[in-house]
């Protein structure tokens, strides 16, 4: 499968179909995506191709299959393959020396991850992930949504209250203060994208930010 030059549509490849790798296929083809999915299982490909015309089932991951797949033409692959830790690091090492842009790789261990951005792949740890997660909601009745990007980096929902009359972003101090981004606000039943420095705020509102975890937990503690 290869793109024009006249596309411009990001086109991601999905190798490994277990739990992870097929919830990622599906959702991503419902935001309208374009996907290449790839697995050993001609069971979980014929599930797949209730999404994607584009799925394959293979033997391997050896260069030349991912090749005739067409993972060289996709601007991000995600490697889903956790439990076999040396397919794993293969097919990561395959997928970069085939020039994929962007490559992105589960990982089962602390140990499997360290190989894997060795070899140059960002990392996801889906099961710790979880647990940050639930740890987070567990012991903060602030944060409604908590989504790790990456090591350090959090995306992050708090409901405000008791912030006083006529607050702004800016009189808040999300970026001066906290060094924290606003993504969005949610008022009632609206949803503000366009965010600038007088945007309003009140209380009972919603605020989606994104920061390094240190920063979000300096927030955390200032309300």
């Amino acid at each position: 499968m290869k793109k024009t030059k006249k596309e411009h549509k990001e086109l991601y490849g999905i190798i490994g179909m277990g739990r992870f790798g097929f919830a990622l296929a599906q959702t991503l083809s419902e935001t309208g995506a374009e996907i290449v999915v790839i697995d050993k299982s001609p069971e979980r490909v014929k599930a797949a191709l209730m999404f994607t015309d584009n799925a394959f089932t293979v033997s391997g991951t050896s260069k030349e299959i991912l090749t005739e797949c067409g993972i060289q033409n996709c601007d991000t692959v995600v490697i889903g393959i956790g439990e076999d830790i040396a397919t794993s690091i293969l097919t990561t090492l395959n997928a970069l020396e085939l020039g994929v842009k962007k490559v992105i790789s589960k990982a089962s261990s602390i140990e499997h991850g360290a190989v894997l951005e060795k070899l140059g792949a960002e990392v996801v740890y889906p099961e710790r992930d979880r647990a940050v997660v639930l740890a987070k909601k567990l012991t903060s009745s602030r944060i409604m949504e908590y989504i790790t990007v990456s090591g350090e980096v959090d995306i992050t929902e708090f409901e405000l209250a008791h912030i006083g009359e006529d607050m702004t972003v800016s009189k808040i101090g999300f970026r001066n203060k906290f060094g924290l981004n606003v993504i969005a606000i949610k008022h009632d039943d609206t949803v503000i994208t366009e965010i600038g420095p007088n945007t309003p705020i009140a209380d009972g509102d919603a605020v989606l930010v994104c920061g390094t975890r240190k920063n979000i937990t300096k927030f955390e503690a200032s309300i």
